[in-house]
């Protein structure tokens, strides 16, 4: 039976976070909250006599991209229109790049169980939004605010096997975006959106067959989803003799299905040609280099920086750089006195659980009421022992509800630890008189029972028991009562 892999390439089309749009001064505007039709021009509305005139920053932001993603960046640019009509696009037309874009031929490595792999990148080239549709029914509104917005459309190499390397590619491209602080990463007000081309041929062949692409698809757990799918979809094809169609899917991501929309266009389709209101973008090597000095510490070098300066484990540090907001976060627990591994251990297990719970995305830690300075105010009580973890837990949770000092909560309901040696080796026997039972197991060599027996005094100081010294106290009075039993003339003597 024949074992089949995927091929899969992916298009990933960004907004670029400028002030005003690609070739024009109008505002750029959250679509999801602005009137419609309240942010046009002449220009974006393509009406007859205007002229474009390209937006340096977006260019920059352009360029930022390719550089982060080991692009080269072309000296000479040019635009062209793409032709094709559709009720969003206002000319008829969109102003792209197709044979001279602005980066092409770099490279973008993600992070896989097994191990590293780099991931081609074909180009990166400038483009302006469309509009926006609505549908009600059998009618359609169009809002144009959104059209001539500047994109940057991201085109792979069709380098990945599977959906997890997809997925993991689609993150750490969303990661590398919000970085540079050039894309917000909010792909539920589509201002990230991918495109997937997938087709899948027998393993360990390098034949290229037929494929499609699935449009537009909002979310990475949607991009995994449509994947997972189509691959099973396309196999499935094969096995039973027949042929994959060249054609553009969308996902229903109520049914989990790929579902057929149009045939695949050709390039030619688009008829592509020079746009002519526009001259060719020559970018100097200086202008290039002036670029590359403003870019930031992007997330692989901060993971490295993370495992050199504090001591975490890669593993860690790549989940902490993963959104920059939570790199930011960590940072500013350090920054507040904070001990690495213990913040990052609170962050990835406690604060990350709690957010999923609450629903709360990882980039918007920011909004937690966690701060980072009670963070490192929490850590503090157990390194002095005033609490102990299970407390400090307790205590967490109540800061992430309800805000406020953890101090200041540890004193209003009592939660001090309980660290008074005779206080506390009174409570133990207790437990120990009260569990004759699992006493007499312990002496009679299954020393696992003490165990349970820690258990108990826990629960009898309602967890605020140092559980140092109630191990050491357990232990004397287990090791007490065995040498009173082993003594010559014990009736328990065996």
């Amino acid at each position: 039976m024949t074992t089949y892999e995927p091929v899969i390439g992916l298009e990933v089309h960004a907004e670029l976070q400028t002030r005003s749009k690609m070739f024009c001064r109008c505002e750029v505007v959250d679509t999801t909250v602005a009137a419609p039709n309240t942010h046009v021009c002449p220009i974006c509305l393509g009406l007859p006599g205007t002229l474009p005139v390209v937006n340096r920053r977006a260019v920059e932001f352009g360029m930022m991209a390719g550089l982060a993603l080991n692009c080269k960046i072309a000296e000479l640019n040019r635009f062209a229109r793409k032709n094709y009509f559709y009720p969003d696009l206002p000319k008829g037309y969109q102003i792209s790049q197709y044979e001279q874009p602005l980066a092409y031929d770099g490279w973008l490595e993600i992070d896989l169980p097994e191990g590293s792999k780099r991931i081609g990148i074909r180009r990166a080239h400038l483009e302006e939004d469309t509009g926006k549709l609505t549908h009600l029914g059998i009618y359609s509104l169009i809002d144009f605010n959104r059209a001539g917005v500047p994109l940057l459309e991201i085109v792979s190499e069709p380098d990945m096997r599977s959906a997890a390397e997809a997925e993991a590619y689609a993150r750490k491209l969303r990661a590398i975006l919000m970085y540079l602080g050039i894309n917000s990463g909010d792909m539920s007000k589509g201002v990230l959106r991918f495109e997937v081309n997938i087709s899948v041929r027998p393993k360990g062949s390098d034949e290229m067959r037929q494929w499609t692409e699935i449009k537009n698809l909002n979310s990475i757990r949607s991009l995994a989803r449509a994947i997972a799918y189509e691959i099973e979809r396309q196999t499935g094809i094969y096995e039973e003799g027949g042929t994959v169609k060249r054609q553009t899917l969308g996902w229903d991501e109520a049914r989990g299905v790929t579902v057929p929309q149009r045939s695949k266009e050709e390039a030619h389709d688009y008829r592509y040609f020079p746009e002519p209101d526009l001259p060719p973008l020559v970018i100097s090597r200086e202008w290039v280099e002036e670029v590359r000095r403003k870019l930031p510490e992007l997330p692989d070098a901060k993971r490295d920086r993370f495992v050199s300066e504090f001591g975490l484990s890669r593993y860690d540090a790549g989940v902490l750089v993963a959104d920059r907001a939570v790199a930011d976060y960590f940072e500013s627990a350090i920054g507040a006195g904070g001990n690495p591994k213990a913040m990052a251990n609170w962050i990835i297990v406690e604060l990350f659980r709690l957010m999923n719970k609450a629903g709360i995305e990882r980039d918007k830690i920011d909004t937690v009421k966690v701060t980072p300075q009670a963070l490192v105010k929490l850590q503090r009580l157990v390194d002095s022992g005033t609490i102990n973890l299970n407390t400090a837990k307790k205590v967490f949770e109540a800061v992430f509800e309800g805000g406020g000092d953890p101090e200041a909560i540890v004193r209003a309901r009592g939660l001090a630890q309980m660290s008074d040696e005779s206080e506390l080796a009174r409570i133990v026997k207790e437990v120990l008189d009260a569990h004759q039972e699992q006493v007499e197991q312990y002496l009679s060599g299954k020393e696992a029972v003490s165990k349970w027996l820690m258990g108990q005094v826990m629960r009898r100081t309602r967890g605020r028991a140092n559980p140092q010294i109630v191990l050491k106290l357990l232990r004397e009075q287990l090791e007490a009562l065995k040498k009173k039993v082993q003594e010559p003339g014990s009736s328990r003597q065996p």
